[in-house]
């Protein structure tokens, strides 16, 4: 019986939330929604406001989960990351950065600073 995609999603970035917090991350937010899209996972590091995509893929040959961060993703992620701080003005203060966490079957990476901010063209 095929699992439901959005339980095995959540549950992997419930892993990754704490492999995030185990490497001093501060969850800030989880399942941030806006009108223009949606990020995973927003968590302070040092000076750092972090917007996180997490990525899963169960064998390697369903591809690389860093490769599922494509360029339409990242310009969305950008993109709620202004909403953010549009709504959230008193974030300004940190330096933003765009991270990715990605599980592949049981071990997890962390690529800090995977893609640079994609603003409006």
């Amino acid at each position: 019986m095929p699992q439901n995609k959005r339980k095995t999603g959540g549950a992997y970035e419930n892993l990754a939330a704490k492999y995030l917090e185990d490497n001093g991350f501060k969850i800030l937010e989880r399942n941030f929604f806006c009108k223009f899209g949606e990020v995973d996972i927003i968590a302070q590091e040092d000076d750092y406001l972090c917007f996180i995509e997490v990525k899963y893929r169960k064998v390697a040959g369903s591809g690389n989960p860093f490769e599922a961060v494509d360029f339409r993703k990242q310009k969305k992620i950008s993109s709620v990351f202004d909403y953010y701080i549009m709504t959230h003005p008193y974030m300004n203060k940190f330096q933003v950065r765009f991270d990715v966490v990605g599980i592949l079957n049981t071990e997890i990476s962390l690529i800090r600073n995977a893609f640079p901010y994609i603003g409006r063209m």
